[in-house]
């Protein structure tokens, strides 16, 4: 797995690819939680377009994104999440926890105010 990160007006935007989970998942939480401590408020969006899969070790980094922006009074971010994944994340009762937003552009607006 690989994941490219870029800035957006102050938006840390994360696209990951390929499968997160097992030896993946350290890389992830190896990008996104140096994206949440370099900010005071942080706003992280994650682009799920070419994950095609998650597994309980994927999510856990993602509660754990969730909780170091919280306490930070920051804000997640999803677009593009498949079926997949939206599943679990509904089976998992986290889907409240991550802004779902319909595109690149509406979610930076919307992480934006």
């Amino acid at each position: 797995m690989t994941t490219q990160i870029r800035q957006q007006n102050g938006i840390s935007i994360l696209k990951p690819t390929g499968k997160v989970g097992g030896r993946s998942v350290s890389d992830l939480r190896e990008v996104i939680l140096p994206q949440i401590e370099a900010s005071d408020t942080p706003r992280i969006l994650i682009n799920f377009e070419q994950v095609n899969r998650i597994d309980s070790s994927g999510l856990g980094t993602l509660m754990e994104a969730y909780a170091a922006a919280s306490r930070k009074q920051g804000r997640v971010g999803v677009i593009n999440v498949g079926k997949h994944i939206k599943n679990l994340i509904v089976l998992s009762r986290l889907v409240n926890l991550f802004e779902h937003f319909d595109s690149e552009d509406a979610a930076v607006a919307g992480l934006s105010a």
